[in-house]
């Protein structure tokens, strides 16, 4: 199971479908909805302030809005960026039924230059209640993800592994 850790901090979490027994290296390509494995920045946050007070963070920090997307179609010039729905390409809907997305920390993977095809939308996020893999991102408990927000700011990493 892949671990997030900061220098105090070790939280293990399920990974994308296809991230056991191993993470994909991170130059392989997210169509098989792996988990990339490698040591990314931590670069924002969101949270869903209709749900939660918001985090205690050093990491910059946005409230969730209802029209929040992030473009997972590679042949369009937004992919692997936030945008406002509606939007033409398809997307991911961040605002979510499910508490999945309450709080999100953005993985800086695929982020600079975007490489289209290489993976979008990797996230750091709340798990399921059954911790069931996710479709890529790395999941951890609500609670355990709004603690470690609070350990968490400019030149943060995450280091994913098999």
């Amino acid at each position: 199971m892949p671990v997030c850790s900061t220098k105090t901090a070790r939280c293990p979490g399920p990974a994308g479908r296809r991230a056991r027994p191993a993470a994909r290296p991170e130059s392989s390509p997210t169509s098989a909805r792996a988990t990339p494995a490698g040591r990314f920045p931590l670069l924002r946050a969101f949270y869903r302030a209709d749900r939660l007070a918001a985090p205690a963070t050093a990491l910059p920090l946005a409230a969730l809005a209802a029209s929040d997307g992030w473009v997972d179609d590679p042949r369009d010039p937004r992919y692997n960026t936030q945008v406002t729905l509606p939007y033409p390409a398809s997307h991911e809907r961040l605002w979510r039924d499910d508490a999945l997305y309450d709080l999100i920390v953005v993985i800086g993977y695929n982020t600079g230059p975007v490489v289209p095809g290489k993976g979008s939308a990797i996230f750091l996020h709340c798990a399921r209640p059954d911790f069931s893999p996710t479709e890529g991102c790395i999941a951890v408990a609500r609670d355990a993800l709004a603690s470690l927000l609070g350990l968490l700011g400019p030149g943060s990493t995450i280091t994913i592994r098999a």
